[in-house]
């Protein structure tokens, strides 16, 4: 998936995975995953894709600050 704004391009198949968290099996409706990406530039972003009865339900893209994803790496 690309996500691109006025300065920068997101992109899951060129950034490296930092971390991936998934919840629930293949197929089940309330299944996710989140995987924190870094980017060449060090940009980090959050890809997050799932089930039709999970918190993402829609497949997004959302860039985070090194602190924030410092924090959401600890936390995950």
């Amino acid at each position: 998936m690309v996500k691109k704004t006025k300065n920068k391009t997101y992109d899951t198949e060129t950034a490296i995975v930092v971390k991936k968290v998934t919840s629930g099996a293949y197929g089940d409706p309330a299944g996710y995953e989140m995987t924190m990406y870094q980017t060449a530039e060090g940009d980090y972003f959050l890809y997050t894709y799932g089930g039709e009865s999970s918190p993402y339900a829609k497949e997004t893209i959302t860039a985070f600050a090194k602190a924030k994803a410092q924090e959401w790496l600890k936390n995950n």
